[in-house]
């Protein structure tokens, strides 16, 4: 009797280990995935009527207090850098939802720099940078994708074909139009721009974006908190941008 009565006690502190384990493990996914969420419920009211949420979006061209960048496209930005959406799954940049169909809403440059469209890129650009603007003696690079329609058709000007390098354009510089491309044909995305904030690999070339670690936390160079884990309840718009210690602490933690 002992020894089963030894037993029981043994499979219940057990499972309330295991109950522990559970409870701090759901805890964990709550805080970890639940805003990403809710942003995408916003997304989604935000395509269904943009009309009705005018106050969601940001203008190309835009500039956020004294942020060196001003903003690359039109739309709610609906998802933020360190976004997850999966279980190991950390976003890069910031996708930015026009809320239009596909080849309307222009996409700019969001700083001035050097523009290259590789000869197998259908939708992206990606322009160096010689002297980041926040931390002179670097090199960065923006990223630009999405800009193509569902079958991989361009939606990125004449002016910039492919195999295009080094190219110098104006903040500013009409790059193309948002699309809903991939990368897969038939598989298409929301029509949105991908825009990111690429690392050097310190011999003059980009790094690999599709790597957080290759990219920087793009708030500063905005002037918005685009930060996943920030406070960002709402959307990101220019009227509530960050500021002094917020700004600060970010550029601090990419340096």
């Amino acid at each position: 009797m002992k020894n089963r009565g030894a037993s029981r006690s043994a499979v219940g502190l057990v499972l309330s280990v295991l109950l522990v384990i559970l409870l701090a493990g759901g805890y964990f996914l709550y805080r970890r995935y639940a805003p990403s969420f809710g942003r995408s419920a916003r997304v989604l009211r935000w395509l269904r009527n943009p009309g009705s949420h005018a106050g969601w979006s940001i203008e190309a061209g835009q500039r956020c207090a004294e942020a060196p960048f001003i903003m690359p496209t039109t739309g709610l930005v609906g998802y933020l850098w360190d976004d997850s959406f999966r279980p190991g799954h950390r976003h890069q940049g910031i996708d930015v939802f026009g809320g239009e169909q596909v080849g309307l809403t222009p996409v700019i440059a969001a700083y001035s720099g050097y523009l290259t469209r590789l000869p197998d890129w259908k939708a992206t650009v990606i322009i160096r940078i010689p002297e980041d603007p926040l931390q002179s003696q670097r090199q960065i690079w923006t990223y630009y994708t999405h800009m193509a329609g569902p079958d991989g058709e361009p939606y990125i000007v004449t002016d910039f074909p492919p195999g295009t390098e080094e190219v110098f354009v104006e903040a500013g510089t009409l790059l193309g139009y948002q699309g809903n491309y991939s990368g897969t044909a038939g598989n298409p995305v929301g029509v949105h721009l991908h825009f990111s904030i690429v690392r050097d690999d310190g011999r003059g070339k980009f790094l690999n974006e599709l790597r957080i670690e290759n990219t920087l936390d793009p708030s500063p160079y905005l002037g918005l908190a685009l930060r996943a884990g920030q406070e960002n309840s709402t959307a990101p718009v220019c009227s509530q941008p960050v500021t002094g210690e917020a700004l600060s602490k970010t550029f601090e933690e990419d340096v």
